[in-house]
């Protein structure tokens, strides 16, 4: 026997022989595979079912990655409102805010059960909203 260090002793001899007995498990002798095919069939349906596992979880979306789209959606839109004002302010017609706004406006929005979240992306959609017919109300 020899000490290895912290993981203990190890033997240095051959594995002992097993002991066969007369009513254990055994396989049938033809067409069956053997050894290392079964093994690594075994191991590819295994491999294929946590990749399929893997993709069925990162489909699903949890209520706190809801509510992170919704918030971010919000922000940006506000983002845009603020764009628009500062570049009426300025002088300047503000197409290029208008049209970053539509973009953000037809966005897809993320249900959120939250009540007060929801109410308040409701007004910030209101107000974007507004901003754009009173910018198609000009240019008619």
């Amino acid at each position: 026997m020899k000490v290895t260090g912290p993981t203990g002793p190890t033997s240095t001899q051959g594995r002992p022989a097993t002991r066969a007995t007369g009513g254990g498990f055994s396989l049938p002798a033809g067409g069956a595979a053997s050894g290392p095919a079964s093994a690594t069939a075994a191991a590819s349906t295994s491999s294929v079912a946590g990749v399929s596992a893997l993709m069925a979880l990162q489909g699903v979306e949890d209520p706190t990655e809801r509510r992170r789209r919704a918030v971010r959606r919000g922000g940006g839109l506000l983002d845009r409102l603020d764009e628009l004002k500062l570049a009426l302010l300025n002088g300047q017609d503000g197409a290029v805010a208008l049209e970053r706004l539509a973009r953000a406006i037809r966005e897809e929005r993320p249900d959120d059960d939250e009540p007060g979240l929801k109410d308040v992306l409701d007004q910030i959609d209101l107000r974007a909203a507004v901003e754009m017919a009173k910018a198609e109300r000009g240019r008619a």
